[in-house]
């Protein structure tokens, strides 16, 4: 698959192309090991100083980079044994969201996340993570499942936000939305929610209502995304930069609102860089969250999850 560059890493992208021209010329004119190698440093080293400094709006960019590891990434490398499980016994299946049993390191689990797509194809099989209401009832389906027979939630979200066709609107987005989050709310075993690419709106809440939410370094989390919001201020959506630097989406502004509980380090140059490396990550991530929250009793849980939400935005 070839690298996909984003706007703020083209300088980056002349290095490497570079590099490239510079190979392909060694396997005819002799070598340039010596001129291959100090440009794989300098493009090491640009690529560590920008992504130190990126801001909200680059941030965005890469929580939406194509390459970024999926759902059905994060089940290939984290889960053994999964069984998909589809529909939500009312109207039918929505492959927004996916889900079912799996073992996470030889523990049973119920997994579910949303999932994009990766060519066009799968983006429109997977209506580009945006689920109706179908993938919501069937997300409380899941969660149920979890509930009667004892067995944690781990959810992965990615999502630009719920669908808002007629069609979805028709069959109660708002509600089927609402009863997700309430579901996950009241959960009596534990759940742990991931966003690993965008968190966006009440899409991105109805399957994150959990103990513990981590984020990716270069996720984002928001109630809209930058370009809705600048459509709402300035009625401007070329100002998504403004919106997006003035919205506090980001890993550090959502740990000291206590809207995420822990910021997962990404390898140098963003997940989309080293996939194996961020599924790796989040894996262990997950891992150690889900080993604190196995002792604590059904009211434990639901103690710990309510004084969590609770404590959004409490000054102190």
């Amino acid at each position: 698959m070839a690298t996909h560059y984003l706007d703020f890493e083209k300088p980056i992208a002349e290095l490497e192309e570079k590099i490239e021209e510079l190979s392909l010329l060694a396997a005819t004119s002799g070598s340039f090991e010596t001129e291959i190698n100090g440009l794989k440093k300098k493009a090491d080293q640009l690529r560590k100083k920008t992504y130190a400094a990126l801001d909200p709006w680059q941030k965005t960019q890469v929580a939406r980079h194509p390459q970024r590891p999926h759902f059905i990434d994060y089940l290939g490398g984290l889960f053994t044994d999964y069984v998909e499980l589809r529909g939500d016994r009312q109207f039918g299946d929505d492959q927004a969201i996916l889900g079912g049993l799996a073992r996470f390191r030889g523990q049973s689990v119920v997994v579910m996340g949303h999932e994009k797509g990766h060519d066009t194809a799968t983006r429109l099989t997977h209506n580009f993570g945006m689920a109706r209401p179908e993938g919501y009832r069937k997300a409380v389906r899941l969660m149920d499942m979890a509930e009667q027979f004892g067995i944690p939630v781990l959810s992965f979200v990615d999502t630009a936000g719920a669908y808002p066709g007629l069609g979805a609107e028709e069959r109660g987005q708002a509600e089927a939305i609402a009863r997700s989050t309430e579901r996950g709310l009241t959960l009596g075993v534990p759940f742990i929610t991931t966003v690993t690419g965008e968190g966006g709106s009440g899409g991105a809440i109805a399957i994150a209502a959990a103990n513990r939410v981590l984020i990716l370094e270069h996720s984002i989390y928001s109630v809209i995304s930058p370009e809705g919001a600048a459509g709402i201020l300035w009625r401007d959506g070329a100002r998504a930069r403004d919106a997006a630097m003035a919205m506090k989406i980001t890993g550090p502004d959502l740990m000291e609102l206590k809207i995420v509980d822990r910021v997962i380090p990404e390898p140098q140059g963003g997940g989309h860089s080293d996939r194996e490396a961020t599924i790796a990550a989040v894996g262990d991530a997950v891992w150690e969250e889900l080993q604190a929250l196995i002792p604590l009793s059904p009211d434990a849980l639901r103690s710990q999850r309510a004084e969590r939400f609770y404590a959004i935005g409490r000054a102190g």
